[in-house]
């Protein structure tokens, strides 16, 4: 995981005798801007080299937060630094706790992806729809049935999953469920509970995680961790978890400003954003982010583990009863 604090971008060109070549690559560091512009400058003009010879690469690279970032470090300001645990600002101005090594795994009971339903539901109807047509030997029936089917899928595989998940207990006991299938054929796992708006959040304490380990990934696929979280613990080399209020949900109607979120900002917008910073965290302050709920498994907690669990949950204030999560 690296999560730096200083950014530099550098562009290179290249005239040859039918094309002109401009790209752009960004450099970054722990310790200067000189050296993040130096590492900018080396890693333009090693791509540029790559491209004269023929290979195929974006001629820039996105400037984005987290979320889509591939290749780059974790684009956010940086708050606060815990050894290798860092505090950042995401690009919607809450604060989130990035941790190498402490695996954490949010699970929302909606699912952010109702693809694979509406595809199932969507062959059904088609495949209704065919039948009809055929027994009917109506062409027009058959085609009009096609075209309502296209139409109703997604709300009828929606309605569909929804029934499922009620027959079954509910969104919660479903979540629960899983976790407890998981934990009952790892003897020696400890998972802390926490309760989110939106769902779960687990913190496995019993040893250090590497987010590329094959464990982890069995262990996101076993309690259902969103596929775009999951994918981008493995890009940033680390695991997180939102530790304040998303703004939406206190009152805080307008974005983060200037408008991208992305970090760093110009000298001359920097009081914006920070006018904008401090109306978010007084409506912040009275709430929570999660609500520890329980711990589950062998009961160890590993010595490196415990920094990591007592500075979320202070900075969480998953332990305070009185805060509403948000």
């Amino acid at each position: 995981m690296i999560v730096p604090d200083y950014w530099a971008e550098a562009r290179k060109q290249h005239r040859g005798a039918d094309r002109q070549i401009t790209l752009r690559r960004f450099g970054w560091s722990m310790v200067s801007a000189d050296e993040a512009l130096a590492m900018a400058e080396r890693r333009a003009e090693e791509a540029l080299g790559r491209v004269v010879a023929g290979e195929t690469l974006a001629r820039r690279e996105p400037k984005v937060p987290y979320n889509g970032a591939e290749g780059v470090p974790i684009r956010e300001e940086v708050l606060a630094r815990h050894g290798d645990n860092v505090i950042t600002r995401n690009a919607y101005g809450a604060r989130c706790l990035n941790a190498p090594t402490a695996l954490f795994a949010d699970v929302d009971f909606e699912p952010s992806s109702l693809l694979q339903p509406t595809v199932g539901t969507l062959a059904v109807l088609v495949m209704g729809a065919v039948m009809v047509g055929i027994s009917t030997g109506s062409w027009r029936i058959g085609l009009g049935l096609l075209v309502a089917a296209l139409v109703i899928s997604v709300p009828v595989a929606r309605t569909l999953r929804r029934l499922a998940v009620v027959v079954q207990g509910g969104s919660e006991a479903l979540a629960r469920r899983r976790l407890a299938a998981f934990l009952a054929q790892h003897a020696d796992w400890h998972v802390r509970v926490y309760r989110t708006p939106a769902g779960l959040r687990l913190l496995a304490t019993h040893r250090p995680f590497d987010p590329v380990e094959p464990e982890v990934s069995e262990f996101f696929r076993a309690v259902g961790v969103d596929p775009v979280y999951a994918r981008m613990c493995l890009h940033q080399k680390c695991f997180r978890a939102r530790l304040s209020a998303k703004p939406w949900r206190i009152g805080v109607a307008s974005h983060m400003r200037p408008r991208p979120g992305v970090w760093p900002v110009d000298p001359e917008r920097r009081s914006l954003r920070s006018s904008w910073v401090t109306e978010y965290e007084r409506r912040a302050l009275p709430f929570a982010s999660c609500r520890f709920v329980e711990a589950l498994g062998s009961g160890i907690v590993h010595r490196t583990i415990q920094p990591v669990i007592d500075l979320h949950d202070q900075e969480s204030r998953s332990n305070d009863a009185t805060a509403p999560i948000a």
